[in-house]
């Protein structure tokens, strides 16, 4: 098993030093799901929710949380992230909306968290968004789905 890199000697957590490593483009998509009843998903596409339009405001609330990834999660490196990409889908059978984030950076260190992270603020906000007529709600499946760049080369989840 691969030893943790943000573990020390010791056993300490730690930031991983980034400072000897190439800057190369590095990319990440993460995707998940937030599932609702048929007819929370009718009003958010009939747009009426009574907060707003709930896509806008899920889509802007991933990208910031991408910006901010660095704030949330102890370990990870404030990254000059240059372009972030939320993509949301409404499906009706089940009813739910596939949330998917492309985040890309030129950097020493890659964006899996960031994207992740926009994918889960974005599922939080439709929740935030809808509670009032569906407290049933559920956000799952929030997976890294590709990344490429950096010394570890690039992954594609197979499932």
């Amino acid at each position: 098993m691969a030893q943790l890199s943000h573990l020390d000697e010791q056993g300490r957590a730690r930031m991983v030093d980034v400072s000897a490593k190439e800057v190369t483009s590095r990319i990440a998509i993460a995707s998940g799901t937030i599932h609702m009843r048929a007819e929370t998903l009718a009003l958010i596409l009939e747009d009426k929710i009574e907060k707003g339009d709930v896509f806008s405001v899920a889509r802007v609330a991933g990208i910031m949380a991408a910006k901010k990834t660095s704030a949330l999660i102890p370990m990870c490196h404030p990254l000059n992230i240059t372009a972030v990409a939320i993509e949301l889908t409404p499906q009706k059978e089940p009813a739910r909306v596939d949330i998917e984030a492309t985040v890309r950076v030129s950097g020493k260190t890659g964006v899996e968290m960031e994207a992740m992270t926009a994918v889960a603020v974005a599922g939080l906000t439709i929740y935030d968004m809808c509670k009032a007529v569906d407290r049933e709600m559920t956000i799952g499946e929030v997976r890294l789905i590709k990344k490429s760049g950096g010394k570890s080369g690039t992954f594609i989840r197979k499932t």
